[in-house]
């Protein structure tokens, strides 16, 4: 593609990421000192449309780009964009308060990702497996009734309700937890084996019958750990743009929206890429409900070891250079923060 064709297919798609209206070639004219006729203009566009990368939605209508001039613009003719002073004092206000947990962290992440690039923000935690056991208390809550609360090496807390025998004291399951604590922490759900099992069995003495449910407790808090998070955030922000005025295509992107797990399939997709951005437009993503979409992805880490993804979905006729602003300083803000949520060094995950 010679310079005088980028020019043309830059201004094109710059104006109509901004109104949504096919472009004519008396507006590439008008609004661009381009230094080219009308006729010219419009010669350029035929040729663009020929080689793919527009379309022309109706025989009087200007052009609009196709997956494939997305795909050209971001890769060679975007703009760089940069946050502004506001909206990078609204992450930072986001994320500096009190956040124990990383399930809280991506929340806040979702919530504000969603705010500043008006689309909707998605944040996951992958299936983990071998999660550590970092603490284990049990919690009286009435009689008959006890909470198991489990906290891992990630800084994750999960907690499941046991019955327990009506005679089991307080005071007792004070002294549970100790044990529980000193033999569990610092193991995987797969080393809570037998050996293990007995010992806690010889330091709990006579009143063993609360061993098995708490156990179960435990192993109940680990499955939920270990499954997948998917945080959404702004899935509203999609009925503003006129791409989803048709009410059967809102309908269909909101119920992509609540199956979770298709959610998590596609973001699980990205954790191979390490340490990049990565940008699906339309037809090149996989899942059928998301061919008019693109989706901006990135894994977040905490020391080298890749925690999570956060990403973004919006029309193909997404704003990319903000949201890949906002992608990529969110990005470096999480890792700051999941380190100091759950450490640098997660060799033992």
């Amino acid at each position: 593609m010679d310079e005088r064709k980028k020019k043309i297919l830059q201004s094109i798609i710059d104006d109509y990421i901004s109104t949504a209206e096919p472009v004519g070639s008396r507006t590439v004219a008008r609004k661009h000192e381009l230094g080219l006729s009308s006729a010219t203009i419009r010669n350029e566009m035929a040729d663009l449309e020929e080689m793919g990368y527009l379309t022309q939605p109706h025989t009087s209508a200007g052009r609009i780009p196709s997956d494939k001039g997305y795909r050209f613009y971001v890769d060679q003719l975007m703009k760089q964009s940069e946050l502004t002073v506001d909206e990078i004092c609204s992450i930072k206000t986001a994320m500096d308060t009190k956040i124990n947990e990383l399930s809280q962290l991506l929340k806040q992440v979702s919530l504000v990702m969603s705010k500043i690039t008006k689309y909707t923000s998605m944040a996951a935690i992958p299936e983990r497996k071998n999660s550590v056991l970092k603490a284990v208390q049990v919690v009286p809550v009435e009689k008959g009734k006890a909470l198991v609360v489990v906290i891992t090496n990630s800084g994750t807390i999960k907690n499941s309700l046991i019955s327990i025998s009506e005679s089991i004291l307080p005071e007792y399951l004070i002294s549970v937890s100790n044990i529980f604590n000193e033999k569990l922490s610092g193991l995987t759900i797969e080393q809570i084996n037998m050996p293990v099992i007995r010992e806690i069995e010889l330091l709990m003495g006579p009143s063993q019958e609360v061993l098995m449910p708490i156990l179960n407790g435990v192993t109940d808090c680990i499955e939920q750990i270990d499954s997948t998070e998917v945080f959404l955030e702004g899935a509203i922000n999609m009925l503003n743009y006129p791409e989803f005025s048709n009410v059967e295509r809102a309908r269909e992107f909101l119920k992509l929206m609540v199956e979770k797990d298709l959610i998590s399939r596609v973001l699980k997709d990205v954790n191979a890429e390490k340490d990049e951005i990565v940008i699906k437009i339309g037809h090149e993503n996989d899942i059928e409900e998301m061919k008019e979409c693109s989706l901006v992805t990135t894994t977040y880490t905490a020391g080298n070891v890749v925690i999570g993804t956060i990403g973004i979905i919006g029309p193909t006729r997404m704003e990319y250079s903000k949201v890949l602003a906002a992608v990529n300083f969110m990005k470096n803000k999480m890792k700051d923060h999941v380190e100091k949520l759950i450490g640098k060094d997660l060799s033992g995950t």
